[in-house]
C-alpha cells in the first residue's frame, strides 16, 4: 500500500503564505497564452489593473516560457500554473518558477509530488470521494471546476457542510454577473476567472482593455468582500 503523504510543517507554512495571497486577490485571472511574447504586456496590464496575479494554463506550449517571463519582469506577481495534468507539465511549471499548481482534477501523483516538494497545490474536486482525498492530505483549499456545470454555489455549500475545514476556489462560468453570488459565500476562498483576460483580447493586443477590465473586476470584488 502506498504511504499517504501529509504536508510537513514547512510545507504548510509555505502553502499558507501563497494561499493568503490568493485570498487577498479575491479573483485569480486564468490565462491562456498562445504566444509567449504576450506574457509581459499581459502581466503589465494585470499589475496596472491592480491584480498582480495569474494562473497560466498549460493548455498551450507557450505556458512555460510565459511564466518565466512574467516572473522575471514582474517579480512581485504571484504566478501559478494551471491545467497541470501530467508530471512532465508539473516539472516544466516548477522549472519556470510557478509558485502554485492548479489541476482541473484530482491526480494523487501530482498532488503528492507537490506536497513532497513544498509546492502549494489546488487540485480539482467536485465529488465527495475526491474531496476526501484532499482532506486526507490536510489540504486547506481546493479547486472546484467547472463550477457552473457542477452546480455552482449550491454544490459548494453542500460539500462545505460535509467538509467544514475546506475552502474552495471555483473556476468555470464565473463573471461579473455572478461574482457576487460566489464571493458572497464564506466557503469560497477566491474565484478563478477569464473574463478580463479573454484569448481574443490577448491575440488582438488589447492590453489597455484588459487593464481596464481587470481594474473593474478588482473594484467589483472589493464591493462584495472587504
Amino acid at each position: 500500500m502506498k504511504k499517504q503523504i501529509i504536508p510537513s510543517t514547512q510545507t504548510a507554512i509555505k502553502m499558507n503564505k501563497v494561499l493568503e495571497k490568493i485570498k487577498a486577490t479575491k479573483v485569480v485571472p486564468v490565462v491562456v497564452l498562445q504566444d509567449s511574447t504576450d506574457a509581459i504586456p499581459l502581466a503589465k496590464a494585470l499589475v496596472d489593473g491592480g491584480l498582480p496575479c495569474a494562473e497560466v494554463t498549460f493548455r498551450t506550449e507557450a505556458a512555460e516560457e510565459s511564466i518565466q517571463l512574467m516572473k522575471s519582469e514582474y517579480p512581485q506577481m504571484l504566478v501559478g500554473a494551471g491545467t497541470v495534468i501530467t508530471m512532465d507539465q508539473l516539472e516544466r511549471a516548477l522549472r519556470a518558477g510557478a509558485e502554485f499548481i492548479v489541476s482541473p482534477g484530482f491526480d494523487p501523483e501530482i498532488v503528492d509530488e507537490c506536497i513532497k516538494r513544498n509546492v502549494p497545490v489546488l487540485p480539482g474536486c467536485v465529488t465527495p470521494s475526491e474531496v476526501i482525498q484532499a482532506v486526507k492530505r490536510n489540504l486547506e483549499v481546493i479547486k472546484f471546476f467547472p463550477a457552473e456545470q457542477y452546480g455552482g454555489v449550491a454544490t459548494i455549500k453542500a460539500l462545505g457542510a460535509a467538509f467544514p475545514s475546506l475552502k474552495f476556489m471555483p473556476t468555470g462560468g464565473i463573471g461579473t454577473a455572478n461574482l457576487e453570488e460566489y464571493l458572497g459565500c464564506d466557503k469560497i476562498w477566491a474565484c478563478g476567472g477569464s473574463w478580463m483576460v479573454k484569448g481574443d483580447m490577448i491575440a488582438a493586443g488589447e492590453f489597455d482593455k484588459i487593464r481596464d477590465l481587470t481594474r473593474a473586476a478588482v473594484e467589483l470584488a472589493e464591493t462584495i468582500r472587504k
